[in-house]
């Protein structure tokens, strides 16, 4: 029974963004009935009592909201890409993070 715990617990697929100070984790796990969701964890490196320590905080996506979530993210940074930050070349700031 425990080997079957540690399948439950154990990430199906996980990709790494790495953002300066923070990394995101975007992480899919299996349910005990094998229904899959996504865990999306952000960690900040920080300085406290003489060492440094991870703050992280995550949250979980499920299935049915999938869709949901992907497109209100997506029009949100339309938003902010369009609307509020046009003279930005988005484009070039990408092209520089690929070469990194």
């Amino acid at each position: 029974m425990d080997d079957n715990k540690d399948k439950r617990r154990e990430e199906i697929f996980s990709e790494k963004v790495q953002a300066g100070k923070r990394t995101y984790f975007f992480d899919v796990k299996a349910t005990r009935t094998n229904d899959y969701y996504l865990t999306i964890t952000e960690s900040k490196r920080r300085y406290k009592d003489d060492e440094f320590v991870y703050e992280k905080h995550k949250l979980f996506l499920y299935k049915e909201d999938f869709h949901k979530f992907v497109k209100a993210l997506n029009s949100t940074v339309d938003h902010i890409k369009e609307k509020l930050m046009p003279e930005i070349d988005f484009e070039e700031i990408e092209r520089e993070d690929e070469n990194h």
